[in-house]
């Protein structure tokens, strides 16, 4: 097995909240994207490469809640909570052969639809961020070419993802256990640190952080 990074996800109470703040920080605007059933959410989308996206995912007001939690925290979302870079996919090739250890941590594959789309994806089974967001979600996409390929170019890729955790050496051990390769960085916070991301993309108006970062040392 092996794993590479997929997309990222923004994390908001609605979607126009959430594309605002990607906007806002890039400077390009994201596509419609659709609804997913078994989830009760919905979401927009912006290519970042050939095979990697950035998607603004939110609860689906139309929607009836699902009968279990909801993927992404979301369920914890209050209604006026900011945007934000919640967490990171990544995509692998045998999502059935993760081992316990790493189950514990991301949760087991279920199957998900959003259209004509299909894929299996780990879901803990209360819903919530794998490390708090700090190791990915695995995805393994039913049908090739990967979807990014049929979004709008809008210029953008990705450059790199910085994750700041308390205790890297234990999400680098889940990567290793993942054999993940891809442009993802780890940092360390201090211990009462709270996790957070840091997405470099390029776009047609010059390298963009986001969340943007203003005068910030994401060394580490």
């Amino acid at each position: 097995m092996k794993t590479t990074l997929d997309h990222l996800a923004i994390v908001a109470p609605d979607l126009d909240t959430g594309c605002a703040f990607v906007t806002g920080a890039l400077g390009v605007d994201l596509q419609p994207g659709g609804a997913h059933p078994r989830m009760g959410t919905h979401n927009r989308l912006l290519r970042l490469g050939p095979d990697t996206y950035l998607e603004v995912i939110a609860i689906d007001p139309s929607a009836q809640r699902p009968d279990r939690p909801r993927w992404f925290g979301m369920d914890d979302l209050p209604v006026d909570a900011p945007p934000r870079l919640a967490t990171w996919v990544a995509r692998t090739d045998d999502i059935q052969a993760i081992n316990d250890a790493c189950r514990n941590i991301v949760g087991n594959p279920e199957p998900m639809t959003r259209g004509t789309l299909s894929w299996q994806i780990t879901i803990p089974a209360d819903g919530s961020l794998p490390l708090n967001g700090s190791a990915p979600t695995l995805i393994q996409w039913e049908q090739a070419p990967h979807p990014a390929t049929a979004m709008l170019d809008r210029g953008c890729e990705l450059v790199a993802l910085d994750v700041f955790d308390p205790d890297p050496g234990k999400v680098q051990a889940l990567l290793t256990a993942l054999n993940f390769f891809g442009p993802v960085h780890l940092h360390a916070l201090e211990a009462t640190g709270k996790p957070y991301l840091v997405a470099h993309i390029q776009t047609p108006s010059g390298l963009k952080t986001l969340p943007i970062v203003h005068g910030c040392d994401l060394g580490g």
